[in-house]
């Protein structure tokens, strides 16, 4: 597991129950979040999630709208009669508007559609943590490697004191390099971070959006974002 503590302001003490009766999807989302240095549970079924809740206690619980024994509006309230204060974010359908405006009016924290990037689901939940003050220290928003810096709080990106215009996806594979320095990232360790968890395409989409970055950032001084042949990509300051 990588080190997140220099970039994180949100304790690693924390407890996720992750609840969505697609296991590969509840697999993928926990794999991620233990990335993080949390402790994760799983259920995926309404019945489940509030018996193991009872036994972990979780800070926070990411629930899927749709379950085979009920919903997670309802299992929301049931969680919330042992634990009032639990932050809830809700996994929804991607044309599903009246399940998130419900969810939401209903009391939940948060909401995220489906697909959606890993990296995404961690940044919801590290934002509700912080509102609910499950804070560690405060840290610096602002990421670094050589003349490139990255603002995760303004989402500006600079080189040299020039400003890079960056789309959504070009940010986060950024920051997801710039958070681990010197560190090879394969292709589909990449896909799984930043992208969709049911992204159809190849790893070649990372090749693709790697070159684009380069485009925008190498031409700007030294190489910063490297290639390991045969094992992934490294984002370094020059020597």
């Amino acid at each position: 597991m990588e080190n997140h503590e220099e970039h994180s302001d949100v304790s690693e003490d924390v407890t996720v129950l992750v609840v969505d009766d697609e296991e590969s999807l509840a697999d993928l989302v926990a794999m991620a979040l233990r990335y993080e240095g949390w402790t994760v549970a799983v259920a995926h079924t309404v019945s489940g999630a509030v018996r193991v809740a009872k036994k972990s206690t979780p800070d926070i619980a990411v629930l899927d709208i749709m379950l085979p024994d009920g919903d997670g509006i309802g299992l929301m309230k049931k969680l919330r009669e042992g634990a009032p204060k639990l932050p809830v974010l809700f996994l929804t359908a991607k044309d599903a508007v009246e399940d998130r405006v419900q969810g939401l009016t209903a009391g939940g924290d948060d909401y995220i559609t489906k697909p959606f990037s890993l990296e995404e689901l961690v940044a919801r939940i590290r934002g509700i943590l912080r509102r609910v003050g499950m804070t560690a220290n405060t840290p610096d928003p602002v990421l670094s490697v050589g003349d490139l810096v990255l603002n995760e709080e303004s989402y500006e990106v600079e080189r040299g004191g020039v400003a890079i215009e960056l789309t959504s996806t070009e940010f986060e594979l950024l920051r997801y390099l710039m958070t681990h320095p010197r560190r090879v990232l394969s292709k589909a360790h990449i896909l799984d971070r930043v992208w969709s968890y049911d992204y159809q395409g190849r790893a070649s989409i990372v090749e693709i959006y790697i070159s684009y970055l380069r485009k925008k950032i190498d031409t700007l001084g030294p190489p910063l974002i490297h290639t390991v042949r045969g094992v992934g990509y490294m984002i370094k300051a020059p020597e």
